[in-house]
């Protein structure tokens, strides 16, 4: 006679969310190439929002086949050269964007707000493009990413607590990041994130060239506003909602 456990509802429930499979076409970047660091921000509280967004249940990069390949590409010319490629965010849900939307709207300034957005208030962001109600990155065609030396250099974690200098500091007092200085941190909003600032030093624009150029060669457009973020025209426009989970 076989012998029949019980398994409580809830139980189930989770290992199905577990187990559903991402939509055809979408891929674990890790599944593709493990070597490319990953530094998901928005599913951790080191973000402008100073929490995990809604829909990020894992940091990991999702993206699309035909990007995890030209990622991929990229990563390959450049660990010769003593170099690797860290994403910050890939594929983002539909409920995140509402969630970053929802947020904009309410006028309380907080701290997290106030290191990555020194100089706007948040309803600056929507007139100046940095907040939308739809955006690239849940169609899976867009991500942010930056630039780290190989070997990885350790870094020190996230204290939520700590008054770090807001994204325009010297990196040494900003948040914990082990990646090249581009001259600003991730996520910043400040005319010193966009690509082609003239107040940066010659060595963080040189960076910022070598990842632009990297990206291009493989078909990505910067966005010149941000100097993390690359997308690559052809992708479908259908924004998806499904949450970012482990491989």
């Amino acid at each position: 006679m076989k012998r029949i456990i019980a398994i409580p509802a809830i139980l189930l429930g989770m290992s199905a969310a577990l187990a559903q499979p991402l939509p055809a076409d979408f891929v674990h970047l890790s599944g593709i190439d493990p070597t490319i660091i990953q530094d998901m921000r928005y599913a951790t509280p080191n973000n402008f929002v100073g929490r995990v967004l809604n829909g990020y249940e894992a940091g990991e990069c999702i993206v699309t086949r035909r990007v995890g390949a030209a990622l991929k590409r990229v990563q390959d010319d450049l660990r010769p050269r003593g170099l690797s490629l860290k994403m910050y965010d890939c594929y983002r849900p539909q409920r995140a964007v509402d969630d970053m939307y929802a947020w904009a709207r309410d006028q309380r300034e907080t701290v997290a707000q106030r290191r990555y957005n020194p100089k706007m208030r948040k309803e600056d962001l929507f007139r100046l493009g940095y907040i939308a109600r739809h955006s690239g990155h849940s169609t899976g065609k867009a991500v942010d990413l930056t630039l780290v030396r190989l070997p990885v250099p350790q870094v020190a974690s996230f204290d939520p607590h700590a008054a770090y200098a807001d994204c325009t500091g010297p990196q040494q007092r900003r948040a914990p990041d082990n990646s090249v200085d581009m001259g600003t941190g991730y996520d910043c909003s400040d005319e010193n994130a966009h690509t082609g600032s003239k107040a940066i030093t010659p060595q963080q624009r040189k960076w910022r060239e070598i990842l632009v150029s990297a990206m291009a060669k493989q078909g990505f457009i910067n966005y010149r506003l941000e100097w993390w973020h690359f997308s690559l025209p052809g992708q479908g426009n259908t924004a998806f909602d499904f949450p970012v989970t482990k491989r």
